[in-house]
């Protein structure tokens, strides 16, 4: 039986998705051979040596240590898209949010709550004081066009808005699903001087951090109206603050708020709210624990964040995996090592990303302990696992 440790509370959909009669799922075991979580912490957690994988029901994986699950050869699931068409609703509702004021429409109503008869005329008489704009024919910029981007560009022209969108690594996938009405930017600065609005919507890394700055407001569209539904930390809070306060920018929407944030003014700021639905958790927990099932018994992977994406149709009774560093001649003293061993080859895949490799080798029958044993001799080799269909 093959042990499912959980670390935060999954759906229920999600759990289903393990067979009951290979798989046993709990939040008590000390030698999982597979762990799926959302928030929790791992990075004070010692990881066993049991563990194949860890399955984040979500898209950021800051909770989990990526650098050590590497070291061990322990892949790192996550779920991109899984939770798409929320965090697109949520983005529509921040257009409308930075659009009318109706965060401070709803404060000033409730007010108003001890006035009895005089309720109805004091709502008229202060109504102006919320009034807006409408979305529909102004211009959005779209900065990342992934599956959320494009989901909130295909959306943000059906309500009447013209789009125009700009992401240097954009998908064939994406490609496929954009609108032919959204136009395309090759540089983000192309979209700045037009845009009345700009969503975020891009990882956070070393390139993305701090993106937003003093230099790209400037060249904004005055009184342009940002939204961040992607990471806090991609937008320079200082330079956001100073645009806030002359007017560069008019409104800044976000569910990453902090300290900072909090104290501007002209902000709205919401909790985490981008996967907060009950349709997303669903989809998040089935998303990652197939990922898990498909790779504990295929060794497949798909939407890794530390080893390839690797795939291969099984095609005989024994898999062999390795997964070892992205070193020269790694293929070749494996692949020698089988030879040697009399062991043919029926089928073999070989990806890399980043300093990890990985590979599957579909044989015909069961390698001699002593194979398996040589193989992690090799410098390089992390681990193996062997696996019969």
């Amino acid at each position: 039986m093959y042990k499912i440790l959980t670390l935060n509370k999954i759906a229920k959909e999600g759990l289903d998705v393990f067979p009951r009669d290979k798989y046993e799922a709990g939040d008590a075991f000390a030698l999982p051979d597979a762990i799926i979580l959302r928030s929790f912490k791992m990075h004070d957690m010692e990881l066993p040596e049991s563990l194949l994988a860890v399955g984040r029901a979500g898209s950021g994986v800051n909770n989990i240590p990526l650098d050590a699950c590497s070291e061990k050869g322990i892949v790192v699931f996550n779920t991109p898209g899984a939770n798409a068409n929320a965090v697109k609703e949520l983005t529509i509702a921040g257009l409308l949010l930075a659009s009318r004021d109706i965060a401070g429409g709803i404060a000033y109503a409730q007010t108003l709550k001890d006035k009895g008869d005089e309720v109805r005329a004091l709502v008229e008489k202060n109504k102006k004081q919320f009034a807006g704009t409408e979305i529909a024919g102004k211009t959005l910029g779209v900065l990342g066009l992934g599956k959320i981007g494009v989901m909130v560009a295909n959306a943000a022209l059906e309500l009447g808005m013209k789009v125009t969108g700009c992401d240097p690594f954009l998908s064939v996938e994406s490609a496929w699903a954009l609108s032919c009405d959204v136009r395309r930017a090759k540089k983000m600065e192309d979209i700045f001087a037009e845009a009345d609005y700009i969503t975020l919507h891009m990882p956070l890394n070393s390139s993305t951090r701090g993106m937003i700055n003093k230099e790209k407001l400037s060249l904004m569209k005055k009184g342009v109206k940002l939204l961040n539904f992607s990471r806090g930390e991609i937008v320079d809070t200082d330079a956001l603050a100073e645009a806030l306060e002359t007017g560069r920018a008019d409104r800044y929407v976000t569910d990453f708020p902090d300290e900072k944030v909090l104290k501007m003014k002209n902000v709205i700021a919401i909790p985490h709210l981008g996967a907060s639905t009950e349709e997303a958790e669903n989809n998040c927990a089935v998303m990652a624990a197939s990922q898990l099932r498909d790779f504990i018994e295929t060794g497949n992977i798909k939407n890794s964040v530390n080893y390839p994406d690797c795939e291969l149709e099984p095609s005989s009774e024994f898999r062999l995996l390795v997964m070892n560093r992205n070193i020269p001649n790694m293929v070749s003293q494996i692949s020698s090592l089988l030879a040697k061993g009399r062991m043919n080859i029926v089928e073999m895949l070989n990806k890399s990303k980043g300093d990890y490799a990985y590979c599957i080798i579909d044989i015909p029958e069961k390698p001699g302990r002593d194979i398996i044993a040589d193989m992690l001799k090799i410098d390089g080799v992390i681990r193996t696992r062997l696996i019969r269909k």
